[in-house]
């Protein structure tokens, strides 16, 4: 049977479709929201509207029922456009909506995950914390369970969407001798009692994105608001590889739009009396470009193939492409700089924020270390 790189139909108008909001109604509001370092949160209704929230989920959820390709066709779509907006509407969808799909109740998906596809709601997953990053089994918040409900306390730090969350996904220890497994998952409500500080934090880059640490003091949480009590949360956070995936489509995105921005530049700017784009050394660069985003983009797809069949290969090739993908696009927007010269280390093009934009690609959702550590033990060795 011959292996079909194409698109579907619907993937090729979903695509154009995604791409047309996206320079038309994202696109304009970029400048401001890079500025003023505030996510222009008004659009999660329109991507709600429009089937961008829920392109996964089921239609009982208000789900468009698609699959993890067609997922990665937007959250490349929405890298081209904005590496920090596409940021914290993946979080939404990917780490706070899908645990509450996959773990939830009735009455929790009733109240977060429906109004959340529709943009009604905001979510965020409160994992990181000042003494524990890629080792989340090391976490220090806890979650005491107290006449019918739990008090939380502790620190999440890094957490996207932070300040405008409604409600955030925590992972807190409700016993502290078993190691790991003692951890659970709760949802807490942004106006939860105790809920006490949401600090925003600023950026080198994805400065649109909001990030944020949150502190919980004594933070009531209702008992019904347990998502994944203790043992599950190693399988909760299996389902959050999903993510690794769509942020290196994201990746991809953001590769695309240093390309082609150093590509049409080096069109129109001359030296010695020629386009630059002539020049073998400019050419050779953008040429590899074209290479490097072709094979990260082909592995993005093969990584959301695998993992719409939920196979053995799946865990495996998230990694390879969120690796592979946060390396081309670092590499990527260093040489759309210096394709640019003196142009590319300035504001007036926004090469400038591409390659701030870059770096976080090695660093969240499982640090470029970390994906090495999972490759290598799918690997066997």
């Amino acid at each position: 049977m011959p292996i079909d790189f194409e698109f579907t139909e619907e993937q090729q108008m979903f695509r154009d479709t995604i791409r047309d909001f996206g320079e038309n109604e994202i696109a304009p509001l970029v400048e401001e929201a890079e500025k003023n370092e505030k996510f222009p949160k008004h659009i999660f209704p329109k991507l709600g509207e429009m089937g961008f929230l829920g392109i996964s989920f089921p239609e009982e959820y208000g789900g468009v029922g698609l699959d993890k390709i067609t997922e990665c066709i937007f959250a490349e779509e929405m890298g081209r456009i904005n590496a920090g907006i596409a940021m914290c509407v993946n979080a939404h969808t990917s780490l706070s909506c899908v645990p509450v799909y996959k773990f939830g109740t009735d009455a929790q998906k009733e109240k977060y995950l429906i109004p959340g596809v529709e943009g009604k709601v905001i979510g965020a997953l409160g994992l990181t914390e000042p003494d524990a990053g890629s080792d989340a089994r090391n976490i220090r918040c806890t979650a005491v369970k107290k006449d019918g409900r739990y008090i939380l306390n502790g620190v999440k730090t890094w957490i996207t969407n932070g300040t405008m969350a409604e409600f955030v996904i925590v992972a807190a220890y409700t016993d502290k001798t078993k190691k790991g497994t003692g951890i659970s998952l709760f949802i807490v409500d942004a106006d939860a009692p105790g809920f006490t500080e949401k600090n925003k934090i600023h950026k080198l880059g994805h400065r649109s994105a909001d990030t944020a640490e949150l502190v919980f003091e004594n933070c009531e949480v209702p008992e019904e608001n347990l998502l994944v009590g203790e043992g599950g949360f190693n399988g909760a956070m299996a389902t959050l590889l999903g993510a690794r995936i769509t942020h290196a489509a994201k990746s991809v995105g953001l590769s695309q739009a240093a390309f082609e921005f150093a590509l049409q530049y080096s069109k129109e700017r001359e030296a010695f009396g020629k386009q630059i784009s002539k020049f073998q050394a400019i050419s050779f660069k953008l040429a590899e470009m074209a290479v490097k985003i072709e094979s990260a983009r082909l592995l993005v797809y093969k990584a959301a193939w695998h993992y719409g069949r939920d196979d053995k290969e799946a865990l495996k090739t998230a990694s390879m492409a969120k690796l592979y993908a946060a390396d081309v696009v670092q590499w990527v927007a260093t040489e759309a700089v210096q394709v640019l010269g003196g142009y590319g280390y300035g504001v007036e093009f926004p090469v400038e924020r591409y390659y701030r934009d870059a770096k976080l690609a090695s660093i969240t959702e499982g640090t470029s270390e970390i994906q090495h550590v999972v490759i290598a033990r799918e690997l066997g060795i």
